[in-house]
């Protein structure tokens, strides 16, 4: 389904967790890796975030990042008020949320994913503002979210 969409291989995938400074020590362990510094994603006078179509200045998440071996590892912690990451969290107790994807275009891409049956939940800035992300729900046919990344 997804090479259909064009999107390529996956750059990223996430865990959602209650607890980012046990869960980045865990992971660290596992892969061998220092434990990452641990971020958030931002303030919404950068971010723009968005949710559920609507604004979202007071969702927030603490993000930690593991580079392996052509894959980046996300770990984030929500906190705040609703977001897609708060959502996950409260319906699952956390785990296995996105993989994302770098493209080249973010309207078409998120045109695409939606005419597939995905459903946008949440879009924003990097908590920089280098590029904007989009979540779309593909859990009716992938279990899980797919992220869409566009550098600038």
């Amino acid at each position: 389904m997804l090479d259909f969409l064009g999107l390529g291989k996956p750059t990223q995938i996430a865990v959602i967790t209650d607890n980012i400074e046990v869960s980045a020590a865990n992971y660290a362990a596992l892969f061998g890796l220092p434990v990452p510094e641990i971020s958030t994603g931002g303030t919404y006078d950068v971010t723009k975030c968005e949710y559920m179509g609507a604004p979202a200045p007071d969702c927030g998440a603490k993000l930690a990042f593991f580079n392996l071996e052509g894959i980046q590892f996300e770990l984030i912690e929500p906190y705040g008020a609703d977001s897609t990451w708060k959502d996950f969290l409260t319906e699952t107790g956390g785990g296995l949320h996105h993989m994302a994807f770098q493209v080249p275009d973010m309207d078409a891409a998120i045109a695409k994913c939606e005419a597939a049956g995905m459903k946008l939940t949440q879009k924003g800035l990097y908590a920089d503002a280098s590029g904007i992300y989009a979540y779309l729900d593909a859990r009716d046919s992938l279990k899980i979210f797919v992220e869409l990344l566009h550098s600038f």
